[in-house]
């Protein structure tokens, strides 16, 4: 995850087939000190789900933001907080949500574990709006421990194109993939009969990202540090949400005439 001392929300455009003329609200989009924002398009509306930046023991909770147009947005205030999670304390990071069996689930870090033996990790909320209010859905952290050295932050849910769930995730310099039951429950074997595989990549910090584009899995993260000035944007692509992945560089850093902490992105694509 990371919390950007700026207010910027960083979002790629993937834009096709689009001929009307397009206006740009500027930078940044909405007031506010938010971070890792995750862009994406429910009930024709554009909607950013970001990590609210304060001290750790003040992030409690989540807003949302939608849009109509990219340009006019609206504050969805506290779709989750920790009222409603009864094992998060603090440090709730990087939502990420899928809709999934006519609900909305939300995936969220928190307590910033620095251990096996602290209780926390990633945890799973369901709403039947995206807007929330989102409640606790498993009672407890889905991913508490680390593996293969990686913490259990900064969680990514990834649809494939025949429809399975992954969630990819990880701090610490250390990326893994698991496989979701469809339900949401749990994680599941993949064939080989692992539970978590490693995908780090060269550079690789945290703030993990895919999509599948042509037929080709775009895997993107974050590497850097987050207060300096090599905080930025890298991607690879490769066959598998697997891997093998060829690196092909960064394709976002800071400006610091604009703003500082250019990490941590999303991607919106709009068919």
């Amino acid at each position: 995850m990371k919390r950007i001392f700026t207010i910027i929300i960083l979002l790629s455009l993937l834009i096709y087939g689009c001929t009307h003329q397009i206006h740009y609200s500027g930078n940044p989009v909405f007031p506010g000190w938010y971070a890792d924002p995750e862009g994406t398009i429910y009930n024709k509306r554009f909607w950013i789900f970001p990590t609210y930046s304060a001290p750790y023991k003040d992030q409690v909770f989540m807003d949302a933001f939608s849009s109509k147009d990219l340009t006019n947005w609206k504050k969805h205030e506290r779709i989750i907080d920790t009222g409603a999670v009864n094992w998060a304390e603090k440090a709730m990071w990087a939502p990420s949500v899928i809709k999934r069996n006519g609900n909305y689930f939300l995936l969220f870090g928190a307590n910033d574990i620095q251990s096996d033996e602290q209780a926390g990790g990633i945890g799973i909320a369901v709403a039947v709006k995206p807007e929330g209010p989102y409640r606790d859905y498993l009672g407890k952290p889905l991913i508490d421990k680390f593996h293969n050295g990686a913490q259990p932050i900064d969680q990514f849910v990834f649809e494939d194109a025949d429809g399975k769930l992954y969630l990819i995730y990880g701090g610490w310099r250390h990326c893994n993939i698991v496989k979701l039951k469809d339900d949401l429950t749990g994680i599941e074997p993949t064939a080989d009969g692992t539970l978590f595989h490693e995908i780090t990549p060269e550079g690789y910090v945290e703030g993990p990202f895919m999509f599948i584009r042509n037929g080709k899995y775009y895997f993107m993260w974050s590497e850097g540090g987050w207060t300096g000035p090599d905080y930025s944007v890298a991607y690879a692509i490769g066959d598998s949400p697997f891997g093998p992945f060829e690196r092909i560089g960064r394709i976002l850093q800071q400006d610091p005439g604009i703003a500082t902490g250019a990490g941590h992105h999303s991607v919106i694509r709009i068919p």
